[in-house]
């Protein structure tokens, strides 16, 4: 069994990806948009929410609501651009360039049917 200190240093080794993504009610099209320093964080959310039926990812009420209405069969997350975090990148840098790519894909997507 690795140490402590063997797994602190794979934590820190590991490839960090981010990136803009989105989830979709496929039911109706509406879909929440936003961005995360760590895409893999958001899958396992995503999924443990859809296996246990909890409707607390995202945390926003009209996204909740049509969760409960539609089930959660009919949500996905959509990955739309993904950044890799370089070894010289500070974590504030990173997200700073995550929130720069959020903002382009708020320009590029409609306004209509967002969450």
């Amino acid at each position: 069994m690795p140490s402590k200190k063997e797994l602190r240093e794979r934590y820190k080794a590991r490839k960090v990806v981010g990136g803009v993504y989105r989830i979709v009610n496929t039911h109706n099209g509406c879909f929440y948009l936003q961005s995360t320093d760590d895409m893999q964080s958001v899958h396992n959310l995503f999924a443990f929410s859809k296996k246990t039926r909890n409707s607390t990812f995202p945390p926003i009420p009209p996204l909740k609501r049509d969760w409960e209405e539609y089930g959660q069969e009919a949500f996905q997350v959509e990955e739309l651009e993904l950044l890799e975090k370089t070894p010289e990148q500070t974590t504030r840098e990173f997200q700073e360039d995550l929130k720069v790519l959020l903002e382009l894909w708020s320009e590029k997507l409609p306004l209509e049917g967002r969450y």
